[in-house]
């Protein structure tokens, strides 16, 4: 305010008839409280040396200056003069002595001096009505008021926050308390011609004995909405991509954007992305069927939700959904009772209207130009749209979970060819056999593929049971456990026993991890060293026994009518591909008729602590009731796992043990003698004739009967022990205490020896040499039609 202007009007009887914004800030009272009263009633003036002049209702006009009190009689420090006003009428102008170039030190008028110079903060100064006296510059920018509009009028009118109720009462707590108020977050309503929500920071100071308050408001709109953007852009950095499954992804982000970002996130994927299949290139055609991967909102899902999550169907053409797939461009679409694609997609246009969303942003899921899927955000709330830097913001984000989802489906697709070669190279079900039933017993991981279980035949009616778990998982876990499989099958032939079986086994895997390691340092299966566990059984069903060794592997648990249910103490040996360590060890375990050998691998859950709790051990208790068929004991064993979501698949191997025909099988010693071949002839023919087996395999059995006793004549040492036993082969064993290890030969012509085994090999589809204490024993098999 200049000199030239008078901080308040009087007229002839001393009243009040104009009053300057100046006048509200120094006595805090507004237009409506100033006018019509006396001037005497607003101000206490000190008299002076003003003898002999004219007063005016008891203030005297001239030059010399006038010292006033503010309206709680306190003396305030300025000056005013009064002068006689030349405009036709009668009146006073009271006017400032210094003018506003010389406020004195410590008067409230120097603080709105300060307030009204800033220009980043909008100041108001209110009375303890809540109404605006006073305001700067840079409350025009906020509320869209001059400040001649915004004078005398309700602080809630002028700014128009979004709940005046909460805001007012803020601001008369103020009053009330005298407490500052720092940094409170208001909403106000948009401005005249504008959508978009705002923000300000308000904080409110009182003025002395309660006369008003001071309100500095500082727009932080668009920092708000940087900071919204911001974190949604770090949490989904955070929080996606943790998960190598494609679903789970998407649930992910939906998660990271729901409800900081957007008020409803969906995220599409392309069908074949969940199964691992290559995502096809953009433009995506009108056919290909979309999976609902995800889903999340603020209010009722079942409201938002136009399809359930799992939902497969193409997206409705034209829409802006399909756009997005045909382009790859995202965009932002205001929703309202008129957009006319609704009409193409009709459950999602109910689902629109239900929720209430009022702005939609669509961005593509792509990658290196192939599409992954589709994610829409939709807001909810009024004055809340979508502006370019959210959309910026989205596209970012897109990318970022567009790469996630290409991870996590080359992950299924590695474990779907992992998946699917572990089930070639697995056996199917092993077929029960005479002294055996079989039950297995699979649990696939997310990060297996590296279990195997087996069982075969062996000579002798006798069973070979193996389980086992290499290290790693995916392709290369499944193509490692399947060559260990086939050393195990090579190994078997040759009729070792368990332990020097895994003593060989062993080396293989060493020289398998030596070619590991030898691979280029840029590969990254050098860097996973090569382990394995292994349990190797025989179960002899003529003996009643199973002798079983360890490779790092835990041992079987055996079962016994009755109820008796114990795990065996068998040496455990080193994992295989261990180059130091103990030697193998076996250890016998007997079995009688109908008990359960149960194999398992060391994913399989079981009760913490030494002993664990014998009542939570799923495998225990099912195993206590075996007067049921084994596959009823498989599945009470899985109905009462509970905890199976480990990176290693679960497998179990249950053999229920038989006792053995004893009218399929025969025994004679034979005399260490020159007749012991005809001998042994003799009682084959007999046995065979009883057993009915056809005239050509009767006649290669007595051939190979002859041929293996001679040898045993000729080169072992007695006693000679002669075995047949009739199962889905023909076995022809025979036994002596010689140590002489026999050879095939190819005889010449003209020798008249050495064509013993040569016949015998002929004559049988398998023939092998098994060693033990006592001595040796050679053995054929023969096929049966």
């Amino acid at each position: 305010m200049t000199a030239a202007t008078p901080l308040m009007v009087v007229d002839g009887a001393g009243v009040v008839v104009r009053w300057s914004r100046r006048a509200r800030e120094i006595w805090l009272r507004s237009d409506s409280e100033a006018v019509g009263r006396t001037a005497l009633a607003m101000v206490t003036p000190d008299i002076g040396d003003s003898a002999g002049t004219e007063s005016v209702d008891g203030v005297h006009p001239g030059s010399g200056p006038l010292v006033i009190h503010d309206v709680d009689g306190n003396p305030v420090d300025l000056r005013v003069r009064v002068m006689p006003l030349s405009d036709g009428a009668v009146a006073w102008g009271v006017f400032e002595a210094g003018g506003d170039d010389a406020p004195l030190r410590g008067t409230p008028t120097a603080v709105f001096d300060i307030l009204h110079a800033n220009t980043h903060e909008a100041f108001f100064v209110l009375d303890p009505a809540l109404r605006v006296l006073s305001v700067n510059e840079a409350t025009r920018a906020l509320t869209g008021l001059t400040a001649d509009r915004a004078l005398d009028r309700p602080v809630g009118e002028v700014c128009r926050p979004s709940r005046p109720q909460e805001f007012e009462g803020v601001l008369r707590g103020v009053l009330t308390d005298g407490t500052s108020v720092n940094d409170c977050l208001v909403q106000l309503e948009p401005l005249d011609g504008s959508s978009r929500e705002r923000f300000v920071n308000v904080s409110a100071f009182p003025l002395r004995n309660a006369r008003g308050v001071v309100v500095s408001m500082t727009e932080v709109t668009e920092a708000l909405r940087s900071r919204r953007r911001l974190e949604a852009l770090g949490s989904v950095r955070e929080r996606v991509g943790r998960s190598l499954d494609v679903v789970t992804t998407c649930q992910e982000l939906v998660d990271a954007l729901v409800p900081g970002f957007a008020d409803i996130a969906v995220v599409e994927v392309v069908d074949a992305v969940v199964r691992g299949e290559d995502p096809p290139l953009s433009p995506l055609g009108r056919d290909i069927p979309l999976r609902r991967a995800a889903f999340r909102t603020e209010g009722p899902s079942h409201r938002a939700q136009a399809h359930p999550v799992g939902d497969v169907r193409a997206v409705p053409s034209p829409t802006p959904y399909s756009q997005v797939l045909s382009d790859l461009r995202p965009r932002t679409v205001t929703l309202d009772s008129g957009t006319p694609w609704l009409d193409a997609d009709p459950e999602r246009a109910r689902a629109i209207r239900a929720s209430g969303a009022r702005v939609l942003l669509t961005a593509p899921l792509t990658l290196r130009g192939a599409v992954l899927g589709l994610l829409s955000l939709y807001r909810v709330r009024p004055h809340n749209d979508f502006d370019e830097n959210d959309l910026a913001v989205t596209e970012e984000l897109a990318a970022h979970t567009a790469l996630s989802l290409d991870n996590a489906r080359r992950y299924t697709r590695e474990h779907t060819i992992a998946a699917a070669l572990q089930r070639h190279l697995l056996p199917p079900e092993p077929p029960s056999q005479t002294a055996v039933e079989f039950a297995p017993l699979h649990i696939p991981a997310d990060a297996g593929a590296g279990t195997w279980y087996d069982a075969f035949g062996l000579p002798g009616a006798r069973t070979a049971l193996v389980i086992g778990e290499v290290s790693g998982s995916g392709i290369d876990a499944a193509t490692a456990m399947g060559r260990i499989r086939t050393v195990i099958h090579t190994l078997a032939a040759l009729d070792l026993d368990p332990d020097e079986l895994l003593a060989r086994l062993n080396d293989a895997v060493v020289r398998l991890a030596h070619e590991r390691e030898a691979l280029p340092a840029s590969d990254p299966l050098r860097r996973q060293p090569l382990r394995a566990g292994c349990v190797y059984a025989i179960h002899d069903p003529l003996q009643e026994t199973c002798v079983m060794a360890s490779a790092g592997h835990p041992a079987p648990v055996v079962a016994h009518p009755g109820g008796v249910v114990h795990v065996p103490q068998i040496p455990k040996g080193p994992l295989l591909g261990s180059r130091d360590g103990p030697p193998f060890a076996t250890a016998s375990v007997p079995v009688r008729d109908g008990s359960v050998l149960a194999l398992r691998t060391t994913s399989f859950p079981v009760p913490e602590g030494p002993d664990g709790d014998r009542a939570k051990d799923a495998l225990r208790v099912a195993l206590t009731r075996l007067d049921r068929p084994l596959s009823e004991v498989r599945d009470d064993v899985l109905y009462r796992l509970r905890d199976t979501t480990g990176h290693h698949d679960v497998l179990l191997l249950l053999a229920r043990t038989r006792a053995f025909p004893p009218d399929r099988v025969a025994t004679w010693s034979l005399d260490f003698a020159p007749t012991a071949p005809a001998t042994a002839r003799h009682h084959t023919q007999d046995l065979l004739r009883r057993w009915r087996v056809g005239e050509e395999t009767a006649f290669a059995t007595e051939l190979i009967v002859s041929e293996l006793v001679t040898n045993a004549l000729r080169y072992g040492a007695p006693p000679i022990r002669l075995r047949l036993i009739k199962d889905t082969t023909i076995t022809c064993e025979v036994s002596d205490a010689g140590g002489a290890a026999p050879r095939l030969r190819h005889a010449r012509t003209v020798d008249e020896g050495g064509r013993g085994l040569f016949i015998c090999a002929q004559m049988s589809h398998n023939w092998g040499i098994r060693y033990s204490a006592p001595g040796k024993t050679i053995w054929t098999e023969q096929t049966l039609p």
